[in-house]
Parts: C-alpha cells; sequence; structure tokens
C-alpha cells in the first residue's frame, strides 16, 4: 500500500541492501544467483547476496536516451542483446527508427565495455535453472530492469525475481507481469524519484562496482581473503 511520506526510508544503499536481504531470507537454501544493475544497484545486490550466501554478478542494463534530451529515455538494453523500447516516447516525439538504431549501436558500444571493465575479463555466471534475483536501488520508469528481466529469461531461469528497497507502486504492478515475482520494501507516494528515499545517494564508481564483484567472490572462495571494503562515495554536495 502506497504511503505518504516526508524523508529518507534508508540512510545509504548499504543499508537497504540489509533491508532487503533480510525480506529475501527464506531463500538462502535454494540455488540463487543474485544480479546488481550497475552501478547504483550492485552495493545493494552485494548485501543481499551477502546475506543469502548467493554468488553475485551484474546485470549490464544501458538506457537509450533521446539525443539532446539524454534523460528521457526511448528504452533499454541489456547484455546478451536483449532490447526493450517505450512506444509512448518514440511514436509520441515521432522518433525515427534511424535515430533508435543509432543510440542502441552507441549504448552496445558502452555497455560491452562495462561489462568487460566490471568481470576483468571473468565469464559471466551461470543463470539457466537457478532463481536469480535482479537488484536495484530503486525503479523510476522501470525501463532499464524490464530490458534486463528480458535478458535473463533468455537465458532460462528456473524463476526470476525482480528485488529493489523503493519503487512507485504503479512500476512494481507492471514489473510484476513480466517476472515471476516482485519484493519492494517500500512505495511511498507521491514518489518523484530513487534519490529522494536516500539520504546518502551518492554515484556509485566503477571502482566500487569491481571491488564489491571482486569481494562477493573471495568470500565464497574457502582460504581466500577478500579485499577490504570499498569506500563508499561520497554524497553529492548541495
Amino acid at each position: 500500500m502506497d504511503r505518504i511520506l516526508l524523508g529518507p526510508l534508508f540512510t545509504d544503499r548499504v543499508e537497504a541492501g540489509r533491508a532487503l536481504g533480510e525480506r529475501l531470507r527464506e531463500l538462502s537454501a535454494a540455488d540463487v544467483l543474485v544480479l546488481g544493475l550497475p552501478r547504483g544497484g550492485v552495493p545493494v545486490a552485494y548485501e543481499v547476496a551477502k546475506i543469502l550466501g548467493a554468488p553475485l554478478d551484474v546485470m549490464v542494463v544501458r538506457k537509450l536516451g533521446l539525443p539532446g534530451q539524454e534523460e528521457l529515455a526511448m528504452g533499454a538494453i541489456a547484455s546478451g542483446g536483449a532490447v526493450v523500447l517505450n512506444p509512448e516516447v518514440i511514436h509520441g516525439l515521432g522518433i525515427s527508427d534511424e535515430v533508435v538504431s543509432r543510440v542502441a549501436e552507441l549504448e552496445a558500444a558502452e555497455l560491452t565495455r562495462r561489462e568487460h571493465l566490471f568481470r576483468q575479463g571473468r565469464p559471466s555466471l551461470p543463470i539457466a535453472g537457478r532463481i536469480v534475483i535482479l537488484v536495484d536501488d530503486g525503479l523510476a520508469t522501470g525501463a532499464t530492469m524490464r530490458a534486463a528481466a528480458v535478458a535473463v529469461r533468455r537465458l532460462g531461469p528456473a524463476r526470476l525475481i525482480v528485488a529493489i528497497p523503493v519503487a512507485e507502486q504503479s512500476v512494481c504492478e507492471r514489473m510484476a507481469r513480466e517476472v515471476d515475482q516482485v519484493v519492494c520494501l517500500e512505495n511511498p507516494e507521491p514518489f518523484l524519484a530513487v534519490g529522494l528515499w536516500y539520504r546518502i545517494f551518492g554515484q556509485t564508481s566503477d571502482e566500487e562496482v569491481r571491488n564489491l564483484l571482486e569481494r562477493a567472490r573471495r568470500e565464497r572462495e574457502p582460504g581466500k581473503a577478500a579485499p577490504p571494503s570499498p569506500t563508499p562515495s561520497a554524497p553529492p554536495s548541495a
């Protein structure tokens, strides 16, 4: 149920991830794979994976922003070539197929670069037959998460769960029609933006993503010490 709230719900992504992990704890005995959406979803996903004792990987997704108005999403692409388009924006603004294709080509190149950067040459973890939990720090429009869900579905998971600390209720309802389960801790009203519901919502760096993936990998390998916890990015100045 929507709640009218006046202030942040979470201190930072770490606190949100721990709360989300506790909500999902019943899955700790299952064959689970946690996938974080870079960059901001990875610190949340790391905490979820740690509580569940599950491996952590990334599902790289890139928004297809309208040239000149990049915050306006024409759609999104994800690892594995999955594409989800936003027909309301494309048809409503009369955007040509050529523009969409050009932006998709540029973002595909950036997606490939980031996959190599985050995994440091390691292959992606297997998805087929596992319970896969897709995690982000929140959902605004849901476009990037929808693209991630399409990409995961193609790889044959046993079950697909979307887990987020905060989102607009209507976005969760739409997402629930495309995956097996949506777990969302809070649906504040009015929603406005994900960052409003965190006291600290600094940008997550590429280095933090790499470090968290490496730390999660080492924590699951007996006899190998995990690297020091990365220092969270400072919140942006007012």
